[in-house]
């Protein structure tokens, strides 16, 4: 059976602290969640620590990552992994990057 999906349309983050990042949910269902994130140039998601483990991977451009306070270089073609608990963070400087989020439990989890 065919059914729609949660977000399917690119939408402005609905969270304290973020600056120019859209999203969109395309999965959420108990076991797996996946989004995208699509950020511009300048743009941030608050740092927070998620509820559960979460993969991003970037999907095209390029920005930046903390996990844990350590910060690093993300670009297309690579992947970060959000521990639970740990305080997690991406933002772009000059550039644009869209992201894969996949939460292993699904968003209603986190």
């Amino acid at each position: 059976m065919v059914t729609n999906v949660k977000r399917p349309e690119w939408e402005a983050l609905p969270f304290d602290g973020c600056r120019n990042v859209e999203g969109k949910v395309l999965l959420d269902e108990p076991g797996i969640g996946l989004a995208m994130l699509r950020f511009e140039p300048e743009a941030t998601i608050h740092e927070h620590a998620g509820v559960t483990d979460c993969w991003v991977v970037c999907i095209e451009g390029r920005g930046l990552t903390s996990v844990g306070g350590v910060q690093a270089e993300i670009e297309a073609g690579q992947k970060v992994f959000w521990p639970n608990g740990v305080p997690h963070r991406l933002w772009t400087a000059g550039s644009m990057m869209t992201t894969l989020i996949v939460h292993p439990l699904g968003f209603e989890a986190s």
